[in-house]
């Protein structure tokens, strides 16, 4: 029977591929990820059955990209693994909704264990929770899987970047995302030039949108955008 597919995200190398390799010997598939923006964009962009997320990561750490996941997908169990025993750090993992906290070092057949133990619970080891595709917004029914955007008079043909970015926006409605999250999401690092590529795909998109006035992509300045969408 086909295991559960993981997302791994640790940025300590030589431990990842260990983790990464004994799980794959039981059958599992699994993406391994050095820090948490990219762990964060695979989940973006695929369907996982759990995650492990380790703590201290770099770009964003493992509380960040947990709660980030929730927002996307609040059926998604995930363990945190950290080098910190301290009770406040355990605190705030489970309040973030951990199924369970792991310190290390540990032994993969503890690992093991509690994987099985949480995927037996969530009744998640042969189906995958699919990633969002389609959203209202507004007026507009956003197609993101076919990149439409479509309304009772017309259907806007996207392009994957333009799908891409208004995704992202749809997951954290009438919240900001900061600029450089979307370009290392989305353009995989913050340079200049992508940085004004990403202005002229938020100009595209707001000329799309225009059509209805209680949908806004804002600027908030100094920080990133924000999908305002009145109810």
């Amino acid at each position: 029977m086909k295991k559960a597919r993981i997302l791994l995200a640790e940025d300590d190398t030589n431990l990842g591929f260990v983790v990464k390799d004994n799980l794959e010997q039981q059958d599992y598939e699994v993406e391994l990820y050095p820090d948490g923006e990219m762990a964060l964009s695979a989940f973006q962009r695929k369907s996982f059955d759990l995650c492990i997320l380790d703590v201290m990561m770099p770009k964003k750490d493992g509380f960040s990209v947990a709660k980030s996941i929730k927002e996307i997908n609040d059926e998604v169990p995930f363990i945190f693994v950290t080098a910190k025993a301290m009770k406040e750090d355990q605190v705030k993992g489970l309040s973030l909704g951990a199924d369970d906290y792991i310190t290390k070092p540990f032994s993969i057949e503890v690992l093991m264990l509690r994987i099985e133990n949480i995927l037996k619970r969530t009744q998640k080891n042969t189906a995958s929770q699919a990633p969002k595709e389609s959203f209202e917004i507004g007026r507009f029914l956003f197609d993101y899987k076919n990149q439409r955007l479509i309304t009772d008079q017309n259907t806007i043909e996207m392009t994957q970047k333009e799908a891409e970015l208004l995704r992202l926006f749809c997951l954290h409605k009438n919240n900001t995302v900061e600029r450089d999250t979307i370009l290392n999401l989305i353009w995989g690092d913050d340079t200049y030039f992508n940085g004004r590529s990403l202005d002229v795909f938020i100009s595209r998109l707001r000329k799309y949108l225009k059509a209805d006035i209680d949908v806004e992509i804002s600027n908030i300045h100094g920080v990133g955008f924000r999908l305002l969408v009145k109810e």
